[in-house]
């Protein structure tokens, strides 16, 4: 008897999740989500707003920026490092134990990071002072401790989710902890709004303001760990731990496996990833900066329209992939955002602060969030159930690394070229041409992305037991729908 038919065999003696279950891994993935975007936004604003003159003081705005950037992209560039790591507990320890480290190992360094010393001190140095190169030393170090710790986060809530929802309605349940991310998105982008408008008179980095929204990582981090200590494992690890089908080596078991789910997974991801990065960090440093010259606290008052629409978009979408099919719904959104890249990069280079919002807003509510909401059961659905934890993690965490972590480093360096260009940091004027070459390599993402659904499988309803991957067997994948869905076959 194959392993396969053996777990098929176990569903009927395993107890069944119930609906107070079902809530609680809902609960319990959605705040873990929440605090890692929520540290998402609060880099990417920190990064395009106030780390420059904190951590890499200098007569020219444009260095700082790309500096700050820089150690965004880092937390990047060490995501797919804990997603390997913490994907290989998931698959031989379990979904609940990895949720619980990365959930602490990312709240603890955000948390540290408000209380850092800066490069030259400030008001808000309650310890007398600067610290010279220490301070961007420290904040570097924290930062690759914050991408480890998420390196696994978010693909192990989407594989809880979907392994515990009712196979009719994955793409739903699934979608739930991506909620966190709009609720961690706003938290961030408000918290920035009311620091940045509490007194016009003095700068937040004079001030001790700017660690609040670090600090306030630890209370979203106490409750995350209180629920997550209640959940139950996923029935899908259960039942193969319960058989030892557990895979001992599973990084080896992955690549000689699963390298072509792996790239059509980094293929999907690409304009998700990409834009995210590209709309929350890069967009609001361009307008922001000496190159467009929008003042105020643009970027904070965006993020907090675009994630309230992404809000109701998220679950919409996960809802559609459930009734179309993910690789149609996936492609469909990913269509908007390559429509979309021009004409919102054209519209942010003209500095008015109104359509700013608005584009921001159906950039990323609409084109990012959407592909976010139909992928979580998506990507979970391509990968057996004895890698699929590892497989999920380190697809997710080289195409962050790509497309996402370096898309703010390359914008920021092509708008110090474009101002110095036309005339140093004074001309307002400089900014006009770099939205071209951004919107392009946000284009070339998204028509990569677009390609890759034409060599995915169409996964909904498949059996979330079976060892293969989805590419592998896309007879008995077709089947499982089939079954599923039998008076429709989604394609």
């Amino acid at each position: 008897m194959s392993i396969n038919d053996d777990l098929r065999d176990a569903r009927a003696s395993d107890n069944t999740v119930t609906r107070t279950d079902l809530l609680r891994a809902a609960w319990a993935s959605s705040l873990g989500s929440a605090l890692e975007y929520y540290d998402f936004a609060l880099y990417s604003l920190a990064s395009a707003l106030i780390f420059g003159p904190l951590f890499f003081p200098g007569n020219n705005p444009s260095t700082g920026l790309i500096l700050s950037f820089g150690t965004y992209f880092l937390g990047f560039a060490v995501r797919p490092l804990g997603g390997i790591i913490f994907g290989r507990l998931g698959d031989r320890l379990g979904r609940k134990f990895v949720l619980l480290a990365t959930v602490t190992l990312m709240g603890g360094a955000s948390t540290l990071i408000g209380v850092l010393p800066t490069y030259n001190g400030s008001a808000g140095d309650w310890y007398g002072g600067g610290v010279g190169i220490l301070a961007p030393i420290l904040l570097v170090g924290l930062r690759l401790l914050q991408g480890l710790g998420a390196g696994a986060e978010m693909a192990g809530a989407s594989i809880l989710m979907t392994e515990y929802a009712p196979r009719k309605e994955r793409g739903f349940y699934a979608s739930l902890p991506f909620l966190g991310v709009q609720v961690g998105t706003v938290t961030a982008a408000l918290v920035y709004f009311v620091l940045l408008n509490a007194n016009q008179a003095v700068k937040i980095t004079d001030t001790w303001l700017w660690r609040i929204p670090f600090l306030a990582s630890v209370v979203i981090l106490f409750v995350a760990i209180f629920i997550r200590l209640k959940l139950k494992e996923s029935p899908t690890f259960t039942k193969l731990e319960a058989h030892e089908m557990i895979v001992e080596k599973p990084l080896t078991t992955l690549v000689k496996t699963s390298r072509r789910t792996l790239l059509r997974g980094i293929g999907l991801r690409l304009a998700e990833n990409g834009s995210s990065s590209i709309y929350q960090a890069l967009a609001i440093g361009y307008v922001t900066s000496a190159a467009v010259g929008v003042t105020g606290p643009i970027g904070a008052l965006s993020l907090v329209f675009a994630a309230s629409l992404g809000a109701i978009v998220v679950p919409i979408a996960g809802k559609l992939s459930d009734h179309f099919g993910r690789v149609k719904t996936y492609r469909g959104f990913a269509i908007f955002q390559l429509i979309a890249a021009f004409p919102i990069w054209y519209v942010l280079s003209l500095g008015d602060t109104v359509l700013t919002i608005v584009v921001l807003s159906l950039g990323l509510g609409i084109g990012t969030w959407g592909m976010f909401g139909s992928q979580s059961a998506f990507m979970s659905e391509l990968f057996g159930s004895r890698q699929r934890y590892l497989g999920v993690s380190v697809a997710r965490e080289i195409s962050a690394v790509i497309s996402g972590g370096i898309a703010p480093l390359i914008g920021a360096w092509i708008i110090s070229l474009v101002v110095a260009a036309n005339g140093g940091p004074d001309v307002a004027e400089a900014g006009l041409g770099a939205w071209i070459p951004i919107a392009g390599y946000l284009a070339l993402l998204t028509v990569i992305t677009i390609v890759a659904t034409f060599f995915t499988p169409e996964t909904i309803g498949r059996d979330l037991d079976d060892t293969r991957d989805a590419v592998d067997d896309p007879a008995t994948v077709a089947a499982h729908r089939t079954a599923v869905y039998p008076s429709r076959t989604p394609v």
